[in-house]
């Protein structure tokens, strides 16, 4: 499967974090597999309400706390910066599956980062 949205295919995923050496890439490659999985199922599922969108998106969000560990191993933390891109990346992605509407704190509400 592949991201099939052409805005999201060239879409240039965590760019501040990949742009930040605080955040070590091999981590921020593993976010970013999360991300483009994200919007494949979006793509696929085809979400024809909030409620669908957001059991897609918290399931994201989940995955992406599990990496929490990994990172203060390796001297690195989700903290205020990788929060921004991060939400930022995820408003992206709801916003061209046509999600106008949305809050962005609901969609990634069991954010632990």
């Amino acid at each position: 499967m592949s991201i099939q949205n052409p805005n999201l295919k060239e879409y240039d995923f965590l760019r501040g974090m990949y742009n930040d050496g605080y955040f070590p890439d091999f981590l921020v490659d593993k976010i970013k597999t999360i991300l483009i999985a994200l919007c494949e199922e979006i793509g696929q599922v085809n979400p024809q309400s909030e409620a669908a969108l957001l059991t897609i998106t918290h399931a994201a969000t989940v995955q992406i706390n599990a990496l929490e560990g990994e990172f203060d191993e390796n001297n690195s933390e989700l903290e205020t910066e990788a929060r921004e891109v991060m939400g930022a990346d995820f408003e992206y992605i709801v916003r061209t599956y046509g999600f106008a509407d949305v809050d962005i704190e609901d969609v990634i509400a069991p954010r632990e980062w």
